[in-house]
């Protein structure tokens, strides 16, 4: 009789899940923080739901609700800055997340250093990671699904560590912690990887 399964088989028992919380599986993406600017005012919004949609051109496709204030901004100006956060300033991702930018200045509430971007109007983060200068690629679907795509047009990110420690939005006040790196290149065929 043949043997079912291979050596990375694992059973599970299952049970009915809520559909409106499949999120907590689907987005492993590091939460970013998005600044944005238009005609003299900035903000900053904390997001979790993007993509990357092609590697060349970068493009990154994400929703921004029509409610945040961030969304007329960059609809607008049709740029942003996608700041990549450490775990050390969950507080202040959490922060951001927890207040709308039309009532106050995040970068004055939060201490955060807005830099000058290379390419677009919108600042940097300075205290983030890595910083994602992207412009409006493609605005057919913002009027019926927030979803925006975005070039990125330049791209830095800190030296050290290799890996940052980024955090990963669960759903319902859960977030994950990016941890230990394995490498499994050998694996991979060249143009795989």
């Amino acid at each position: 009789m043949a043997k079912r399964g291979n050596r990375d088989s694992k059973t599970y028992t299952k049970r009915d899940f809520p559909i409106e919380k499949i999120r907590r599986f689907l987005e492993p993406g590091p939460i970013v923080l998005v600044s944005s600017a238009y005609k003299g005012e900035t903000d900053i919004m904390t997001m979790g739901w993007h993509m990357v949609m092609e590697f060349s051109p970068s493009l990154i496709g994400c929703l921004i609700s029509n409610g945040n204030h961030s969304f007329e901004l960059i609809k607008k100006s049709g740029e942003c800055v996608f700041n990549i956060p450490e775990y050390h300033m969950i507080d202040t991702v959490i922060g951001i997340g927890n207040c709308h930018g039309g009532e106050i200045d995040k970068f004055e509430k939060f201490g955060l250093i807005p830099q000058k971007a290379h390419k677009v109007s919108a600042p940097l983060i300075k205290e983030c990671y890595a910083h994602f200068e992207c412009k409006l690629e493609d605005a057919t679907m913002i009027s019926k699904y927030n979803f925006f795509i975005f070039e990125v047009v330049k791209a830095q990110a800190a030296t050290s560590p290799k890996y940052p420690k980024t955090v990963h939005y669960r759903g319902d006040g859960v977030f994950m912690i990016s941890g230990e790196n394995k490498s499994y290149r050998k694996q991979f065929k060249p143009e795989m990887l």
